[in-house]
């Protein structure tokens, strides 16, 4: 066990996306090298809750949490051991080299994780405090791809409190932005949690409270008769970008049950898109990258309008599906790295960010 990276990996969550995180996980655990890494198991429960334990995703899964016990990380440096929590007592169960966080949206991929483990001093997988905060809220992310000249669908953002203030103002100022129909969006969740195609004045007001219901900020773009073309990305100061694929929905657009619960949607890989296109997506998706400081992995979702040809930069997910039919592992493949290769990548990166950072110095007047 000596020689084996050490790797702890983390899933389920305080988020919306809590049953995703658990599909992404299964499917990280089962192609993992059990003749590399040595594995521990933690799950977050929905109440914030740290659990961990033999087969611990497994009881996450079956909703049977019994013999799991409480744990936690100590935000210390040199500190890199998982602790059970007993009785006030502190007990170290497991030492860990680096850190796989398999959560997707809210205490997991907006950075919230991320500074406990950086406080820590904890090598991990994907992208830093930063940009895991920027590319999780989808207006100021919006507002750095403006800043960056990288093309977005019109838009505004607004809190939540708006609503209850003023919302005919409200609904006058989207319905300004141009014609049905709009999008309304939680700034802060993902998997297309919350997000609702608004037609009429009363679709968007109930799209409006059905998205308030997730978050304190909410995000309107405007219809685009749009194709989803995705593209993955991985890397630290050097990113590449793969193939592009393009998601076919089942639904109107790409449903929470269209990604998870059923197969009425079409992933095509390649994208059937001209190359100068192909081209300029990629482009695009590893300057977005580079703009929010991403690192290790991402995937990156454009729009493109189907009247005009023109593309338009969606979002980046900075942690994205990891599971059988997730669009993320499934581009590196067609680009020609296998599933436990890229796992293995992405745990490299995460040591070669942690040592660059370990170069730093951390106090003023002290020699390099």
């Amino acid at each position: 066990m000596k020689d084996k990276v050490r790797l702890a990996v983390i899933f389920g969550g305080r988020s919306g996306e809590h049953e995703v995180s658990l599909m992404s996980a299964r499917s990280v655990l089962d192609a993992l090298d059990q003749s590399k890494y040595h594995i521990t198991e933690i799950g977050i429960t929905k109440e914030g809750l740290w659990l961990s334990g033999p087969d611990a995703l497994r009881a996450f899964e079956t909703e049977r949490l019994d013999d799991l016990v409480p744990v936690a990380f100590l935000p210390e440096p040199g500190l890199a051991v998982l602790y059970e929590r007993r009785q006030n007592l502190l007990n170290p169960i497991a030492d860990v080299d680096v850190v796989f966080p398999v959560l997707h949206g809210t205490f997991g991929e907006d950075g919230t994780l991320q500074g406990l483990l950086e406080m820590a001093d904890m090598p991990y997988v994907g992208a830093g405090v930063l940009a895991s905060a920027v590319t999780m809220d989808k207006g100021v992310f919006k507002a750095l791809m403006i800043g960056s000249h990288i093309p977005v669908v019109p838009g505004i953002t607004i809190n939540s409190s708006e609503l209850r203030q003023d919302l005919n103002g409200v609904l006058d100022r989207v319905e300004a932005l141009g014609a049905y129909p709009f999008f309304t969006k939680p700034a802060n969740l993902g998997s297309s949690v919350g997000i609702s195609k608004c037609t009429n004045r009363s679709d968007l007001l109930e799209g409006l409270m059905e998205a308030a219901g997730y978050d304190r900020r909410i995000v309107i773009e405007v219809g685009v008769n749009a194709r989803e073309i995705e593209v993955s990305v991985m890397g630290n100061d050097q990113p590449e970008a793969s193939v592009p694929g393009e998601i076919i929905p089942g639904d109107e657009f790409y449903t929470y049950a269209a990604k998870y619960l059923d197969d009425t949607s079409l992933l095509k890989i390649p994208a059937d898109i001209d190359e100068i296109t192909a081209s300029e997506i990629r482009r695009w998706a590893v300057e977005a990258y580079q703009a929010a400081d991403g690192a290790g992995l991402a995937r990156v979702d454009f729009l493109l309008d189907a009247d005009t040809g023109k593309v338009y930069l969606n979002e980046i997910n900075a942690i994205p599906g990891f599971t059988k039919i997730s669009m993320y592992p499934k581009l590196w493949e067609a680009s020609g790295i296998g599933y436990a290769e890229l796992l293995s990548r992405l745990i490299d990166y995460a040591f070669e960010r942690y040592e660059q950072k370990s170069g730093l110095i951390r106090t003023y007047g002290a020699e390099a």
